[in-house]
């Protein structure tokens, strides 16, 4: 295969010589920090070293399988999948829930696993699937989380986190929020707070309401319902 920036930057870009290698592991330390550097701002633990290792070590088990494929003429990229395999299972591990049953660190997860994917393009020497690759993950992480918060704000669909302040208030917040025009998809009682003294529930909701589905936005409806004298918190859940 032909790369266009390999083609544009000489021969030497496409060989797997000194050159070649030391430009290939210094472009996926570069690339690699940018993308660690935007997670790090958000103040995700997954940062800028993070990002980093995890590039670098993508661009060079790639840089041992071209080696290995050409001097030993071995037909499969091994060391390559194991690297693939052992990166989902470090980003799977990344993954949190809270207290509150959200998802937390799904994005930077999912990121670590495109990032190492990016290593090994620029391992393969594929600057250009490697570049563009780049951009458009820079774009989704810094771009799309807004026009994301609007179409969710936006949803007929969303559940929240309420904190009740004792458990005979639900009967109650649930023939409230009925009245409203929501309907109620389910709800769960959240047993991280069994002994704090508050009732909290994890409840899903949909606005049935034409009013409220073509006015409100859900920070509105919350906002509203965390005015009722028994409720503690309330918050949406991502």
């Amino acid at each position: 295969m032909n790369d266009p920036i390999a083609n544009l930057l000489g021969t030497w870009a496409a060989e797997e010589g000194i050159g070649a290698v030391l430009f290939r592991i210094a472009l996926s330390l570069l690339l690699s920090a940018v993308l660690g550097c935007e997670r790090s701002g958000k103040r995700h633990a997954a940062g800028l070293r993070t990002f980093i290792i995890v590039s670098l070590g993508g661009t060079v088990v790639t840089l041992f399988d071209v080696f290995l494929m050409k001097g030993l003429g071995l037909g499969f990229p091994l060391l390559s999948a194991a690297a693939v395999v052992a990166v989902a299972i470090l980003s799977a591990n990344s993954v949190l829930f809270s207290s509150r049953s959200q998802i937390k660190g799904l994005t930077t997860s999912v990121a670590l696993w495109a990032v190492a994917t990016l290593g090994m393009a620029l391992g393969a020497g594929l600057y250009t699937v490697a570049l563009v690759g780049f951009l458009a993950l820079m774009a989704t992480l810094s771009y799309f989380p807004a026009f994301e918060s609007y179409l969710k704000n936006r949803s007929n669909h969303f559940e929240i986190h309420l904190e009740l302040a004792n458990k005979a208030n639900l009967a109650e917040f649930i023939t409230t929020i009925r009245r409203l025009g929501l309907r109620i998809d389910e709800i769960e009682s959240n047993p991280a707070y069994l002994n704090s003294g508050l009732s909290v529930y994890s409840i899903g909701l949909t606005v049935q309401s034409p009013e409220l589905k073509r006015y409100k936005t859900h920070a509105e409806i919350i906002a509203a319902l965390a005015t009722v004298e028994y409720v503690s918190h309330i918050e949406e859940m991502n």
